[in-house]
């Protein structure tokens, strides 16, 4: 890449705040879109330099945007835990991301670092922003180092247009065998499942009415950020299930949408469903993981009503607070929940018609069953019983399944694979 492209990329990210204030969301997502493009193009052109296992010391960079008030942002901080947790030495090195997201998460700013010593790289960016971090970052951070990328991805067909980003991999993760298996299809790379330890603490408890909701109605949840898609996550599934499932007379009951990032069109689709609902409730602001958390606790149910998912960050963390869960019954949140634990969805596959990147039509995801969810939202409304045990049998699956000795054990031990092969000896 040219000193002169270089110098662009980095000044639009210093920008963005400002840019965000001028110019329409949808137009930098197009801008972003070209960018991502015209990199893809160079990616195989690149000469990375093989794994040399004694030009930098035993370790681990995790690089990744660790400050991002994301579901991505949490996936990066769950990595890092647990990578802490081998004992394997590791530096974070922060890597802010062109786009809308917000870096307002400080709860690793302590361990940061600025220096890349070891040498193993693990690059928690996602395929379609990869290409511009190889591109914006020098390229001795990838020379002699083993690299592999966490990713997450939400279809079961990879896109073939970021199969350019392998040729600068030794090695994929992804938290679900449902990524694994799509990013198989696509190269003979050693891709590997590494799930995450999920843990969702609250230090400082946020209650109802900070959020400004009513203390005496029954509550509902449901979370999506406009960049992870809005047809995706699907809120406006969920807005029919509640509407089909309680009348608008009945203010016994609520339901709450948390967004990140509204747009406008977000506010005006959800306005045409309510049709006279005054029990819906929307938050936009972005919260903290206390505020997350919080809000998650303190209501009664959490919808999800996806059509893919790369892994289900929202519905584990309920499963652990004791928040009972309506979800889709496909891809990577089967893996961690079942019709013991959550109330699980049917669906049919559908066909995506259009494109709605980085999603492409012709692709396949899930159609739930609207009105089989709203009828779990009437049993858990309904039926006490049902709805503790739901709670406990959640709590306990959820902590034996993503707990920390699992998620650090694997880590650790493919990383020692990757010293002994690499090396001839156990690292």
């Amino acid at each position: 890449m040219s000193g002169i492209s270089k110098i662009v990329l980095n000044i639009t990210n210093a920008l963005r705040p400002v840019l965000l204030k001028i110019f329409p969301y949808e137009l930098l997502r197009k801008m972003k879109g070209k960018m991502i493009s015209n990199s893809f193009s160079k990616l195989e052109e690149m000469e990375i330099f093989s794994f040399d296992s004694n030009r930098y010391d035993k370790g681990v960079n995790l690089i990744g945007n660790i400050k991002a008030q994301t579901g991505l942002g949490q996936s990066c901080r769950l990595v890092a835990s647990a990578l802490e947790n081998t004992k394997i030495p590791v530096s974070v090195y922060q890597y802010t991301q062109l786009g809308t997201q917000k870096t307002g998460d400080t709860s690793w700013d302590g361990k940061l670092s600025d220096k890349l010593p070891y040498n193993i790289n693990l690059i928690h960016i996602n395929p379609h922003e990869l290409g511009i971090t190889y591109l914006q970052m020098d390229k001795s951070v990838w020379d002699y180092r083993y690299n592999i990328a966490y990713w997450l991805w939400e279809l079961e067909e990879f896109p073939e247009e970021w199969t350019p980003c392998f040729h600068c991999l030794d090695e994929i993760w992804a938290p679900s065998e449902f990524i694994c298996n799509a990013i198989r299809k696509k190269t003979n790379l050693p891709v590997r499942c590494m799930p995450y330890h999920v843990e969702a603490p609250i230090y400082r408890e946020s209650r109802r009415e900070d959020f400004k909701l009513p203390e005496n109605q029954f509550l509902f949840l449901m979370m999506y950020d406009h960049s992870s898609c809005m047809e995706r996550k699907n809120p406006l599934g969920v807005l029919n299930a509640f509407k089909q499932a309680f009348d608008k007379e009945n203010k016994n009951v609520g339901l709450v949408i948390k967004i990140n990032n509204a747009t406008k069109e977000d506010e005006e689709k959800i306005q045409q469903i309510l049709d006279g609902y005054t029990n819906v409730y929307l938050i936009k602001e972005t919260l903290d993981r206390d505020g997350v958390n919080s809000l998650t606790k303190c209501v009664d149910v959490v919808v999800s009503l996806h059509r893919a998912e790369g892994f289900g960050l929202v519905l584990a963390e309920a499963m652990l607070l004791g928040t009972p869960t309506i979800a889709t019954n496909w891809s990577s949140n089967t893996e961690f929940m079942n019709e013991e634990v959550g109330c699980m969805v049917d669906y049919k596959m559908i066909t995506i018609e259009k494109d709605m990147p980085p999603f492409k039509a012709g692709n396949r995801w899930a159609d739930p069953d609207i009105v089989q969810a709203a009828e779990y939202m009437k049993k858990l409304y309904e039926d006490k019983e049902f709805y503790q045990e739901l709670s406990k049998k959640a709590k306990i699956h959820a902590e034996k399944v993503l707990g920390m000795e699992r998620a650090a054990g694997l880590i650790r031990e493919r990383l020692g694979e990757i010293y002994k092969v690499q090396t001839g000896k156990l690292g």
